[in-house]
């Protein structure tokens, strides 16, 4: 993080912030607060304290609201210190905080979409690059699940994969093959045939891929609890819940971390 945050703020202040210096006195000093305007979900404020700390540790900052709750609005952090240093780290933290809460917001509206049906809304790799780490922490604290990190720690099938090993049966073997223990092993199916060949080979996990809720529904009566499916591919939030119907286990999003729009946060701040 503390890397993420060094390149952040060096993109916004080069060499120095040219607006403070001209017309912010020397030796003065502010108290700020940063507000949320909008309802939502916050999330991020380790990250923003974070680089308020890494512009000047003189800079105290405290968070004043719990992460993970929606709120309607109000206050979500106390900062003070000198004030030239507050405005240069302003920017750059309100940035971090708003695309956060952003996700974790987007992420609550879609698990409340689904509550009672026992889906669990998952992320997926669709995340800014650099970013997935936090994004991804930003979608649990909004309720939702973290699918796996990266490519290095678990097995998904994709189409590609299927058509370079020879289709989606083999694939799926050769993946339970190679596959360490721990790991986990998904395979992604377009038809009802092949989510057959998938459970033949014995796969416990299926992404069915656009499929229509028919087919959601019948791949949920042929697997017969013995794999657990996840369905993904241009579902929104009209649309969540009737895919939570089907009895499907997961539904992965992209736009959690990919569209979700930023939460409308701002600084505040009195000199003196």
């Amino acid at each position: 993080m503390r890397d993420l945050i060094d390149r952040a703020l060096a993109e916004d202040l080069g060499a120095g912030d040219l607006t403070s210096q001209a017309v912010v006195p020397p030796g003065s000093r502010a108290h700020g607060s940063i507000v949320q305007k909008a309802p939502g979900v916050i999330a991020g404020l380790a990250v923003a304290g974070a680089v308020f700390g890494r512009v000047d540790t003189a800079v105290s900052f405290e968070a004043v609201v719990p992460e993970g709750r929606w709120r309607e609005g109000g206050t979500v952090a106390e900062l003070s210190g000198p004030t030239a240093s507050i405005l240069a780290g302003e920017r750059t933290a309100i940035n971090f905080l708003g695309l956060l809460s952003g996700v974790a917001t987007l992420t609550a509206r879609y698990v409340s979409a689904v509550k009672g049906t026992g889906t669990t809304i998952l992320d997926t790799r669709k995340t800014i690059p650099g970013l997935r780490r936090l994004q991804k922490e930003a979608v649990v604290t909004g309720g939702g699940g973290s699918h796996r990190a990266g490519l290095h720690d678990a097995i998904l099938v994709k189409e590609n994969h299927a058509h370079a090993a020879g289709g989606v049966g083999e694939a799926a073997r050769l993946a339970l093959a190679a596959a360490a223990d721990g790991v986990m092993v998904e395979v992604e199916v377009e038809t009802l045939g092949e989510l057959d060949e998938a459970l033949a080979a014995g796969i416990t996990r299926v992404l069915l891929d656009n499929m229509s809720l028919s087919d959601q529904r019948a791949a949920v009566a042929r697997a017969g609890g013995r794999a657990r499916l996840e369905a993904s591919g241009g579902i929104t939030l009209d649309t969540v819940r009737e895919v939570a119907a089907t009895g499907v286990d997961f539904i992965s999003i992209g736009a959690l971390t990919h569209s979700a729009p930023a939460l409308d946060l701002s600084l505040v701040i009195e000199v003196g």
